[in-house]
């Protein structure tokens, strides 16, 4: 047991002896810097079941831990605080206790229920942006948190491979392609694909122009365009499954796979199953009949099909249209509940979607609920912000967005630049700088947007991102290196056990750095419940700045006491295996060198 968990037993047996009082929680928090002690307890919330002064109930706790808890050295209490000062043992025990733990912080799995975390989930007309990239590290880093806590995960995304947006990219390439492929012109699939939409929009406009010009009035115009006619003719077909276009679409279509895969790849993320809209459009008509008949629906004289979430704050939302066509809330419906029957054991879903789309995402855990559905309670929308550049907006028609791969190739470019200007890279081959680009570039990109909570909006600067102090992903990694660099140079067997025999003292630098260690379990649990890297990712930088205190005030290596470099270097060494194992939930990886 950690020291909260250790305390939040005595103080509840403390109040129980003292105060006859059951008390259901104890608030902690850490001591200001300004107080001696380790831990705080907060007496204010106490007083809701014990009446008196606050000061007083402090003092009474405080003398029975010290009284009857082993680990408790001394307190003092300050109005409403109690702070209590925690014996060196205690940490020297607990140190030696997790030490050669692997995986120290993550929890097996033993919950039978799974989690289905759905991210990424682009369309197949363009490549993967900027948007996307903070889209595809949300969920993938939310998916391994969750799996470090103890749940079972499965990771998916929908593709988003029919529609009219798809036409546009088919019909401009089919006109205008001149049969060009990725082989023949050595383009990604999914750049060659976004091209021609890109080339639909911008002669779709000069249609729209040439008719303003003759005349026609600009919305009648945006209708009437040659290209707008030929494109929705061939989604048409498409539903009618024409041979032709169905063939053209599987090819095209196949090229933006081949495409993302890459990009995945690169950026470090992968899936365990993937769903197409292609298949699962028309899901969820027979859910509407069975919550018609439940009650939950309801029609109106033209024939669509309603539901009135008035009286939960929302309003009106239609499910099926007059023709019985169904829209995108009645898909969702029909695609959750697919899940749960092509995987009985999804208890909860999580659904990585910008926060444009907030309501959309009330209102189908909401229905869902409404019909009965009990997994419906762990329906969860992580919903995040847009990503900006200096420069602006992006907008993918007028083909102004930030292609994914070029941010990645510019950010192992920067990462590239600044530190040969830093002059640390003596004796690497050119094979080995080029990896460590890629690593540090790349974990400065996923540093940068992982560490803001996923509900603000991010203005990204690259420049910023691979600075190697502050709060970067670069100054984490090298700190990382250093702690490697300590491994190697430690000429000595410093794998065994540092007994305490009640006369050690631990260094100041020494018992801050195991205090923010022996936070880390707690960071991961709290995490995985907040669906929040950016816990994990600014825990790991505080537990950086602590390192790099205990660094510079304390001699490691030239310490002349051996038990005392031993633990030292064992220390160092834990504090690495915690950063590696922190930045891999978050898919960043470290270098040994740097």
């Amino acid at each position: 047991m950690n020291i909260q968990e250790v305390l939040t037993e005595k103080v509840k047996e403390a109040v129980e002896s003292i105060f006859n009082i059951d008390l259901p929680t104890v608030e902690f928090q850490p001591t200001r810097k300004d107080f001696e002690g380790d831990i705080t307890v907060v007496v204010f919330p106490i007083l809701r079941f014990v009446k008196g002064n606050p000061a007083l109930i402090g003092e009474q706790i405080g003398s029975y831990l010290k009284e009857n808890v082993k680990e408790v050295e001394n307190f003092n209490v300050v109005k409403g605080f109690l702070n209590i000062v925690i014996s060196d043992a205690f940490y020297f025990h607990f140190f030696n206790d997790i030490k050669d733990t692997t995986n120290y912080g993550y929890s097996t799995v033993t919950n039978t229920d799974a989690v289905m975390v759905e991210y990424s989930s682009p369309n197949t007309n363009k490549p993967l942006h900027l948007g996307h990239i903070r889209n595809n590290l949300l969920g993938y880093s939310v998916a391994e948190i969750l799996k470090a806590s103890g749940k079972k995960v499965y990771k998916t995304q929908i593709v988003n491979d029919r529609g009219i947006h798809i036409c546009k990219s088919m019909l401009a390439w089919q006109k205008y392609g001149e049969g060009k492929t990725p082989e023949n012109t050595g383009l990604k699939g999914d750049k060659l694909v976004g091209n021609y939409y890109v080339k639909f929009d911008k002669e779709y406009k000069a249609q729209i122009a040439d008719l303003v010009a003759a005349g026609t009035d600009p919305k009648a115009a945006e209708k009437d365009a040659p290209l707008m006619q030929e494109a929705q003719g061939m989604l048409r077909k498409w539903e009618a499954g024409d041979e032709e276009v169905v063939a053209l679409w599987k090819k095209m279509n196949q090229w933006v796979y081949d495409g993302f895969e890459v990009t995945y790849k690169n950026l470090g993320v992968d899936f365990d199953t993937y769903y197409y809209e292609s298949d699962t459009y028309l899901l969820g008509k027979d859910i509407v009949d069975e919550g018609l008949e439940k009650g939950v629906f309801y029609r109106k004289e033209d024939g669509s099909v309603w539901i009135d979430l008035s009286d939960e704050g929302l309003d009106e939302k239609i499910v099926l249209r007059a023709d019985g066509t169904a829209v995108y809330m009645t898909q969702d419906i029909g695609t959750a509940i697919q899940r749960t029957k092509d995987y009985p054991d999804v208890n909860g879903m999580v659904y990585t979607v910008g926060n444009e789309q907030d309501y959309h995402f009330n209102v189908l855990f909401l229905i869902l609920k409404k019909l009965g559905y009990t997994w419906a309670e762990q329906l969860f929308h992580l919903s995040y912000g847009m990503v900006d550049l200096p420069s602006g907006k992006m907008k993918s028609r007028e083909g102004t967005v930030v292609d994914a791969d070029d941010l990645m190739n510019d950010m192992t470019a920067t990462a590239a630049r600044i530190s040969e200007e830093l002059g640390k890279l003596e004796g690497y081959s050119d094979t080995e700088k080029q990896e460590l680009y890629r690593i540090i570039g790349l974990g400065a990109l996923k540093y940068y947007i992982l560490k803001v909570d996923p509900k603000k909006r991010i203005l990204f600067n690259p420049e910023e991102s691979v600075e190697f102090q502050g709060n970067t992903g670069p100054f984490i990694q090298y700190t990382y290196a250093r702690i490697q660099s300590i491994l190697r140079k430690a000429d000595f067997e410093y794998n065994t056990t540092v007994e305490p025999n009640g006369n050690e003292e631990l260094h100041e630098k020494e018992k801050e750095l195991l205090k923010q260690i022996q936070l880390f379990p707690g960071v991961v649990t709290s995490a995985a419940q907040n669906f929040s890297p950016a816990l994990l990712a600014n825990y790991t930088y505080d537990l950086v700045k602590e390192f790099n205190s205990f660094y510079q005030n304390v001699p490691i290596l030239p310490e002349e006491n051996l038990q005392k470099k031993i633990f030292r270097v064992q220390l160092s060494k834990k504090v690495g295996e915690i950063i590696k194992s922190s930045f891999a939930l978050l898919g960043i990886e470290v270098p040994e060198r740097m």
